[in-house]
């Protein structure tokens, strides 16, 4: 199933009602037939900097946002994803997170103002369909081990998995050697040096495990079903 969220001003329109009726409930459009809605996404603009200017943070925004949404509409899920760029990013934050967020109308916008090229030759591509690592368009000889444990931490996206539970997944109790929880941080550490410059998109949570947060470099290609969790 492919969700393709759409910009919000070109699915909801109301309708003009006269003022004794009072304000109609909003109609989506645009929705092919065969399909219906299940959800939406509310892009939002608005860095770290400019929640403090406001005296708040990101993660307050998200949960008051996800408060009204529990408050309108009891019984529905919510779920928030963190778009990330590099510091010398620029251009407007709305703009930054749809691209980040891989919304398709600025991923397209994105490749008619950009040089197909130098598209083609940059970032990160994570293929789970072909179990293979893409840096700079040139293929990374990963290890299979490496490959899992890189794999594993995609898939569950935005989630801090502690070393016990990568070791309780990746290896059987039979296998030549099972690592302890140190030895995954040399087999982190190896993977991290095999992604050079992107070695960041894996974050160590000290004291806890690692972790894969989006990023505006990774296109990750999926096998199937984008995630086994459920956030």
């Amino acid at each position: 199933m492919q969700v393709q969220p759409l910009p919000v001003q070109q699915r909801v329109t109301r309708t003009a009602a006269p003022a004794e009726q009072g304000p109609q409930p909003a109609r989506i459009r645009a929705v092919p037939n065969g399909t219906r809605a299940r959800g939406f996404a509310l892009y939002v603009g608005f860095d770290e900097a400019k929640a403090l200017a406001a005296g708040t943070d990101l993660g307050h925004v998200v949960e008051a946002l996800k408060r009204l949404v529990a408050e309108i509409a009891p019984g529905s899920e919510a779920y928030a994803s963190v778009a990330l760029a590099p510091d010398a990013a620029g251009g407007r934050d709305l703009d930054v997170v749809r691209l980040a967020l891989q919304d398709p109308a600025a991923v397209a916008r994105s490749r008619q103002t950009t040089d197909p090229e130098q598209d083609r030759a940059s970032g990160v591509v994570v293929d789970i369909s072909r179990k293979r690592l893409l840096l700079d368009n040139e293929p990374v000889g990963l290890t299979y081990k490496e490959f899992e444990l890189l794999q594993y931490l995609v898939l569950r996206e935005g989630r801090t998995i502690e070393r016990a539970e990568l070791i309780a997944s990746l290896w059987q109790a039979g296998d030549d050697e099972v690592p302890n929880e140190r030895t995954i941080d040399v087999h982190i550490r190896r993977l991290r040096s095999k992604l050079g410059r992107y070695e960041d998109i894996v974050r160590t949570v000290r004291g806890v495990g690692y972790r894969f947060d989006r990023h505006a470099d990774v296109i990750i290609r999926h096998a199937g079903a984008p995630s086994p969790d459920l956030f």
